[in-house]
């Protein structure tokens, strides 16, 4: 994909939001155009279809959910037991936002039952890169099996995320890292 022209940011940035909110099944390419205020050529030409603009949103998600969790973990001062912790806080803060439906990316895999999904894999590089985050910070902190423990506390915070989807539970994260905090000092 090319540069991206200033209807197809609009476009993308208004399928970030209608997705997360509505669900990608729900929302389709007539409500996403005419709600961005394009035309359908435009969606083809930015995105080449509804799908490649759906991988295309997550990794838009990606990047910026990369980025926030990375400056939030270099700005803290914090030894690294808490650093690892903070991860749960900082999920915590999220997942209590006006409006949270959980992990965008677990809300997708769950809508794209289909692995050859371009979204797939965009959703896997995810959960790969929080999975080798956490276990870089278990190994920081000098915690036995620290890939081990990184896949735990990935199913813990996907767990948490999954609550909210499931049953509107805002405070899932924040009780999860009660959790969390128990194995890593199991560890």
């Amino acid at each position: 994909m090319g540069e991206m022209s200033e209807a197809g940011e609009r476009l993308l940035e208004t399928a970030i939001e209608l997705f997360y909110t509505e669900g990608i099944g729900a929302v389709g390419v007539d409500t996403l155009v005419e709600r961005a205020g394009v035309s359908k050529p435009t969606l083809y030409a930015q995105f080449g279809s509804k799908a490649g603009l759906v991988a295309a949103v997550l990794d838009r998600r990606r990047k910026r959910r990369q980025r926030a969790i990375t400056a939030f973990l270099e700005e803290l001062d914090a030894d690294p037991k808490e650093k690892l912790l903070s991860v749960f806080e900082w999920m915590a803060r999220d997942q209590s936002l006006v409006g949270s439906r959980g992990c965008p990316f677990v809300n997708a895999a769950v809508e794209l039952p289909d692995p050859a999904h371009p979204a797939r894999v965009v959703i896997a590089e995810h959960k790969d890169w929080l999975r080798s985050t956490l276990a870089e910070l278990s190994a920081e902190a000098g915690l036995a099996d620290p890939e081990e423990l990184g896949n735990a506390l990935l199913l813990l915070i996907d767990g948490a995320h999954a609550r909210v989807l499931v049953m509107g539970d805002h405070h899932e994260m924040s009780r999860t890292r009660a959790t969390a905090d128990r194995l890593i000092h199991a560890s």
